[in-house]
């Protein structure tokens, strides 16, 4: 699934526009230089086809091209970076 993610500074989230319900990962800027994912969201019907992982991955390539280190309070955010250590270097 082709998905088009829009970064929504002002609201702090990227999100995946389905219709009537978005996907979505929100953050916060707790302090100068991190990122803090605070949570995924993704409706039950489009669960399990990888949209959260697409917003997690933009999510962490923002926080790259911004010299931000990451942190991450959402699980599946969690979970994703312990998957992929090739992220390591820009966790808090």
């Amino acid at each position: 699934m082709s998905a088009n993610i829009d970064h929504e500074k002002d609201d702090q989230q990227f999100t995946i526009k389905l219709g009537d319900d978005d996907a979505e990962l929100a953050y916060t800027l707790p302090e100068e230089g991190i990122i803090c994912f605070t949570h995924t969201y993704v409706p039950e019907p489009e669960r399990g086809k990888g949209l959260a992982a697409k917003l997690i991955e933009k999510g962490i390539a923002y926080a790259r091209e911004q010299n931000y280190k990451v942190q991450a309070q959402c699980p599946a955010v969690a979970k994703y970076l312990k998957a992929h250590p090739e992220h390591d270097d820009i966790k808090v």
